[in-house]
C-alpha cells in the first residue's frame, strides 16, 4: 500500500467525526424526480480515470469499463471487522432502493416501500439519540472488514493500522427502512459488542433475508469523492439488493451503547458513479 493511501485512511477518523458533526445542520431531504441536468453535468466533469474502480453505482447494472483490478477480499468471515457506519439515504441505487432523494450530500436513494409506510411507521420517535435520523428515513449500513490484525475501532482509520502492508478491505452493505416499531429488525442484532469468532472480530450477524449480496470492485465511499475527485483505495463490495425495516429504537440503543466506532450520527454519501470508465464489470 503506498504511503499516499496510508496517509488517506489515517485521516478518515477526524473525516468522519466532522461529517457526522455537520450532519445536525443538515436538512431533510424531500424526495423528487432524478434530474436531467444531474446526468448531464456528471457526463461533463473531467473523469479521475488515473484511478481504480469507484463506488456508489447501481447494482442491477453489471457494465463497466474500468479495467483496474485487485484481488477479491476473502469472505468477511475470513477477516477482522474494523468498523461499523452508516449514511443517511443510500449512496447505491438497486432494485429496492431506486427512489431519488436529491444530490445534495444528504440525498442519493431511498427505499422503494417509504411512500406506502402506516402512519404507526413514521410516528416521530422523542428518544431520538442517532443524530437526524428519523422514521421514514433510509439509511446505508455499512460493515467494513480488513484482513489485517486490527481492533475495531473509529472511522477507517481502524482498518489500517501502521504494522499492515498492503491489506484487502471488504464491505459488507445493507439498506435499512428505518421506522418507529418494535416489531422491525432490531440493529443490535447486527452489532459487534466484542463478539470474537475463530480470533476474528465479527458482528453478531448480518442481514440474510435480502437478497444476495452483489459483489464488486470498487472504493471508499463519502460526500468528499466525486466523479473528478476519486477515492484511492481498493475495497471488494458486497450489497445487499433489497431494503429491510429496521427499528428506530434499536438504532438509538445502539448509540447510546458506547459503541467503539463512536457513531453517533449517520454520514453523508457520494452521489452515483455513472461513467462507465470508473466502474468495473460485475462479473
Amino acid at each position: 500500500m503506498t504511503d499516499f493511501v496510508k496517509r488517506y485512511f489515517a485521516l478518515t477518523a477526524s473525516v468522519f467525526a466532522l461529517a457526522a458533526c455537520s450532519q445536525a445542520d443538515a436538512p431533510q431531504a424531500e424526495t423528487k424526480p432524478e434530474p436531467a441536468k444531474a446526468a448531464a453535468a456528471a457526463a461533463s466533469d473531467e473523469l479521475c480515470l488515473t484511478m481504480g474502480p469507484q463506488t456508489p453505482r447501481d447494482i442491477a447494472s453489471a457494465a463497466g469499463l474500468n479495467t483496474t483490478t485487485f484481488p477479491v477480499a476473502p469472505a468477511s468471515t475470513e477477516m477482522n471487522l474494523c468498523n461499523i457506519h452508516t449514511h443517511t439515504n443510500a449512496e447505491h441505487k438497486g432494485p429496492g432502493f431506486s427512489v431519488f432523494v436529491n444530490d445534495s450530500d444528504y440525498g442519493g436513494y431511498a427505499c422503494n416501500e417509504t411512500a406506502t409506510l402506516t402512519e404507526a411507521e413514521r410516528a416521530p420517535y422523542e428518544g431520538n439519540s442517532y443524530g437526524e435520523v428519523q422514521p421514514g428515513n433510509t439509511i446505508e449500513v455499512h460493515w467494513v472488514h480488513t484482513s489485517c490484525d486490527a481492533t475495531p475501532g473509529e472511522g477507517l482509520g481502524a482498518c489500517v493500522p501502521e504494522t499492515c502492508e498492503n491489506p484487502s478491505l471488504r464491505v459488507e452493505t445493507q439498506v435499512f427502512l428505518v421506522v418507529n416499531d418494535r416489531n422491525a429488525a432490531n440493529f443490535m442484532d447486527y452489532a459487534y459488542q466484542g463478539n470474537i469468532v475463530g480470533g476474528l472480530h465479527q458482528p453478531l450477524a448480518l442481514p440474510a433475508d435480502t437478497g444476495t449480496p452483489i459483489q464488486f470492485l470498487g472504493s471508499t465511499t463519502g460526500p468528499s469523492y466525486t466523479q473528478s475527485v476519486c477515492s484511492p483505495a481498493q475495497v471488494t463490495w458486497s450489497v445487499r439488493p433489497q431494503c429491510q425495516k429496521l427499528d428506530i429504537a434499536s438504532l438509538d440503543a445502539w448509540a447510546e451503547s458506547g459503541n467503539v466506532f463512536n457513531e453517533k450520527k449517520s454520514h453523508g454519501v457520494r452521489q452515483l458513479v455513472t461513467a462507465q470508465e470508473l466502474l468495473s464489470p460485475i462479473r
